[in-house]
């Protein structure tokens, strides 16, 4: 066992040997061929040379030969975000409010007319956190940043997550508001003001106990440019909980009003005849 294990290496070592001399640095198949050489010896930092092939696939999945060494996913995700910080929170916070409908309406068992989990409120979902809150909270973030640029004492963190409670979080809260009432269908003003007065104590509340403690975290332990990502993970998951008690709300009173209050269709008490009598309750209606 031992014999074929040295001559395995040994095949294995005279083949990379010959790409990394033969092969030009050009192109697709030369590059990488390079790349599997350089890694196979041990040169590609933050590898060790016994998986060359896995190493240089790795390597290009969290960010090139620039992240190598680095801490994969993450770190190339803080890079794009120092480089190309607006764009990445677009992209970011667009697929999380995509993924907050879809998981809602999954747990929820919220289906449009044709028995899907992917509504029509997905992608607009999607649109509204990709164009609308990414680019505002990048704004606001970065106008709270840069009023409070530098001062660190007790005193100017407190007053930070005053201006953030008491400015930014209705400002961000009425512009959700008012994106939900126009994705759920309001067809003029005074119905999209509706939605905001109606909602507008209940999220705030919810902001109002999350975001001191999000934001005296972020303070504590994340640089400034991860405090947006950080907090649009935070939202998320509040958002996601919210969302599918909400739809789940919604989906009981539909059912109570199709069958009464409580009672099983043509139950003792019913006035709703023999279940015979009525089709039956097709998927829940679309938005």
């Amino acid at each position: 066992m031992t014999s074929l294990k040295i001559e395995r290496d040994t095949v294995k070592e005279t083949l990379v040997n010959a790409v990394a001399e033969n092969k030009p640095k050009v192109g697709f198949v030369g590059t990488t061929a390079a790349a599997i050489a350089e890694a196979a010896h041990g040169e590609l930092p933050g590898t060790t040379g016994k998986h060359p092939i896995s190493a240089v696939v790795g390597t290009a999945l969290t960010g090139g030969r620039q992240n190598a060494g680095t801490k994969g996913y993450l770190a190339a995700y803080l890079r794009q975000l120092e480089t190309n910080p607006l764009r990445t929170k677009m992209l970011t916070a667009g697929t999380l409010a995509g993924a907050q409908e879809l998981i809602a309406s999954w747990l929820a068992k919220d289906r449009n007319k044709h028995g899907n989990y992917f509504t029509s409120r997905v992608p607009k979902m999607a649109t509204y956190g990709a164009l609308v809150s990414a680019p505002l909270g990048h704004f606001l973030i970065w106008l709270l940043q840069k009023t409070f640029s530098g001062r660190t004492s007790l005193r100017a963190k407190i007053l930070q997550i005053l201006v953030s409670n008491l400015v930014i979080a209705p400002i961000q809260n009425t512009v959700y508001l008012v994106a939900m009432a126009l994705i759920a269908g309001a067809k003029n003003f005074h119905q999209v003001r509706a939605t905001v007065k109606v909602g507008f104590w209940k999220v705030m509340r919810v902001s109002w106990i999350t975001s001191p403690i999000c934001l005296a975290f972020a303070q504590k332990f994340l640089p400034e440019h991860t405090w947006l990502p950080f907090f649009n993970l935070v939202s998320f998951i509040i958002g996601t909980y919210i969302n599918t008690i909400t739809k789940k709300k919604r989906l009981a009173a539909l059912r109570k009003k199709h069958f009464g209050e409580g009672r099983a269709p043509g139950g003792p008490g019913s006035t709703m005849g023999r279940p015979e009598d009525y089709p039956p309750l097709g998927p829940n209606p679309p938005y």
